[in-house]
């Protein structure tokens, strides 16, 4: 089975003119990307308030089809494509080793010709040669589309930038549920995003990219670099790579035993043993929400405790400061005990946090929730 590569270093020529001077660009798995376009506050408010766009190009687009291609991903992740009833549906899942790890996690849809996977660029070298290593048997073609960009358009004001753009199936996308969407000349929009706000997120040719890109920001959006991105998804207590899971974590861990589906006994999914045993041995941590109402920020590693004597510990997964809530949040696993608080230590004394909810807004508004 053969996949095509990007070039290291290949550069997303979306927003380049719309940086300011003095914006950081980092290396982002091969990709140079903004951190911000000139403010990671007010590009993460804009978000929550109007309406944000995100170049996330980066990330890895498979197409499927064949005879097998239906039993092939049942197969290959945990969650069930069998709940898929329309095209261009999809669902979160995760993609496990046979421990139960997370390879990755991604969005599976349904298509027309059979169904396509959208996953991390992070782990897109793993991700090709496990599935290609898995496809051994079955008679299905795999396609990595090199010819797609990728667009989300994020925040409560996201409709209206759509509209306003002519969007030729707005008026289809405005009726569908979160998770679904439409496809008309080569071109996907559906209802999903990383921001915990109203929005979407747009497939199309890469020749169509610029204009779209452009056309947005004429006529309202504002360009979203990758620091409001990362607060944005951890206010909404979604998971990012390589922090709150990889291939030693099961989904038990990391908040995701509902991308786990056990309805049909039959189906054989790859790490269902592994993971039907750390279930029944019920020893597995959980992932949790952390606040803090003092201005210490939790980072990844950060030990914490559940008792002052140090007895009980976990792990910070990801820590920031939450524009929206103006606290310190986290994401932490931690063994899994009824308390309310825990302790981070910093400067040699131990600071109170609440422990809550893995997830802090939703489409603007708090939603977490404290232990009681």
């Amino acid at each position: 089975m053969h996949f095509k590569h990007w070039s290291l270093n290949k550069k997303t020529p979306l927003f380049e003119k719309h940086i300011d001077a003095k914006a950081k660009m980092v290396d982002f798995h091969g990709w140079s990307m903004p951190i911000n376009y000139g403010s990671q506050i007010l590009e993460h408010e804009e978000v929550r308030k109007g309406c944000g766009i995100f170049d996330v190009s980066h990330m890895t687009i498979l197409d499927f089809k064949g005879p097998d291609v239906k039993h092939f991903i049942r197969t290959l992740i945990a969650n069930d494509v069998d709940k898929l009833k329309e095209d261009c549906e999809g669902l979160y899942s995760a993609m496990l080793n046979e421990g139960a790890g997370v390879i990755d996690d991604l969005i599976a849809y349904k298509m027309e010709f059979g169904y396509r996977l959208v996953v991390n660029c992070a782990t897109r070298e793993e991700n090709l040669k496990w599935i290609s290593s898995k496809s051994s048997g079955f008679n299905v073609k795999i396609k990595e589309r090199e010819d797609l960009s990728m667009i989300a358009v994020q925040g409560p004001k996201s409709l209206k930038i759509l509209k306003d753009l002519g969007f030729h199936s707005v008026s289809s996308l405005e009726s569908k549920k979160r998770g679904q969407g439409v496809y008309k000349d080569d071109v996907m929009a559906v209802k999903t995003g990383y921001t915990g706000e109203k929005g979407f997120e747009v497939i199309l040719p890469n020749g169509q990219s610029q204009l779209f890109w452009d056309s947005a920001l004429k006529i309202g959006a504002s360009p979203i670099g990758l620091a409001a991105r990362d607060t944005l998804r951890l206010e909404a207590g979604m998971n990012l790579y390589g922090f709150e899971m990889n291939e030693s974590i099961s989904p038990l861990e990391c908040n995701m035993a509902r991308t786990v589906s056990w309805l049909d006994e039959e189906r054989n999914f790859i790490g269902k043993g592994a993971l039907s045993k750390i279930l029944r041995e019920n020893k597995y941590h959980e992932l949790v929400g952390i606040l803090l109402n003092e201005r210490t920020i939790l980072r990844q590693g950060q030990k914490l405790y559940l008792d002052e004597e140090k007895k009980l510990e976990g792990v910070v997964t990801s820590g920031t400061y939450s524009p929206t809530l103006k606290k310190p949040i986290a994401l932490a696993r931690l063994p899994r005990e009824n308390t309310k608080i825990c302790f981070a230590e910093s400067r040699g004394k131990l600071i109170q946090a609440k422990i809550g909810s893995p997830k802090f807004i939703n489409e603007g508004k708090e939603v977490f929730k404290e232990r009681r």
